[in-house]
C-alpha cells in the first residue's frame, strides 16, 4: 500500500509539471518585425503612419513591430547605426525602406549618395542582417514628388535606385516591396491634376492617409 501511494503521491506531482512544461512549450514566441529607414518609417509609428497600421493589423501575441526610422537618413546611416538599433534587439524579420533621401538630398543638400556606393552599403545591410539570423524584405523609394510621365525633377535618378534595388532583390532572393512602381501607377490612374503632391504624399515626399494604407496593404502580406 506504501508503495502504492508513493506512485500516486509522485505521479500527482509530475503530472502538473509535465503539463506546465507542455504549456511553456505551447507559448510561441512573437515574431519580432523592424522596420528600417528615414523620415518616412520615423513618421510612420505615430498614429495613422503605416508602421502603426501594421502593428494594429497583426496579432500582437504573435508579432512584435518596432519601427526604427530616422529622419534624413540615408543607406550609409543606416549601416552605421544597424548594430545598435537592429541586430542589439534580435529581429526575426527586417524592412529596409530607403533610398529617398540618398536621390534627394544629391539636389537639395549636395549630400546624396553615389549610385556605386548607394549599391555597396545597400548590400552590407542585407549581409550583415542575414549573418545575425533575420530575413529580410525590400522596398524601393516611391517618389521625390508626384507629377505623372517622368516629369518630377529627379525621376530618373529614383528610377536608377529604385531598379538598384531590384536587381539587389533578385540577386539575394530577397522578397521587394515595389513602392515606385505601386505609387507611379496608382498615379497615372488617380492623379488626374497632374499634381506635385497630395495624391499619396502630403508634400510629395511625406505620405498621407491614403498612402500609408497603400504601403501597409503592400506590406503585410510579406511579414508572415
Amino acid at each position: 500500500m506504501k508503495k502504492i501511494r508513493f506512485v500516486v503521491a509522485s505521479l500527482s506531482l509530475l503530472v502538473p509539471m509535465a503539463l506546465l512544461v507542455l504549456f511553456t512549450a505551447m507559448i510561441v514566441k512573437p515574431k519580432k518585425i523592424i522596420f528600417f529607414g528615414d523620415s518616412i518609417t520615423q513618421m510612420g509609428v505615430e498614429p495613422g503612419g503605416y508602421v502603426d497600421l501594421i502593428r494594429k493589423s497583426l496579432d500582437p501575441l504573435k508579432y512584435e513591430v518596432i519601427g526604427s526610422g530616422i529622419g534624413g537618413n540615408k543607406v550609409y546611416d543606416l549601416y552605421l547605426r544597424m548594430e545598435e538599433d537592429v541586430l542589439a534587439k534580435k529581429p526575426d524579420l527586417v524592412v529596409i525602406y530607403v533610398g529617398v533621401n540618398d536621390v534627394w538630398h544629391k539636389q537639395s543638400m549636395h549630400t546624396g549618395t553615389d549610385y556605386d556606393k548607394f549599391i555597396a552599403f545597400y548590400q552590407a545591410l542585407i549581409n550583415k542582417i542575414q549573418a545575425a539570423g533575420a530575413k529580410v524584405v525590400l522596398c524601393t523609394p516611391a517618389v521625390i514628388g508626384e507629377k505623372k510621365n517622368g516629369a518630377n525633377e529627379m525621376d530618373a535618378d529614383l528610377d536608377k535606385y529604385a531598379g538598384a534595388i531590384r536587381e539587389l532583390a533578385v540577386k539575394n532572393t530577397l522578397p521587394l516591396c515595389d513602392l515606385r512602381n505601386l505609387f507611379k501607377t496608382y498615379g497615372e490612374k488617380n492623379n488626374t491634376a497632374d499634381a506635385a503632391k497630395g495624391v499619396l504624399t502630403t508634400d510629395g515626399v511625406h505620405l498621407n492617409n491614403k498612402g500609408n494604407q497603400a504601403l501597409a496593404e503592400v506590406l503585410i502580406p510579406l511579414l508572415k
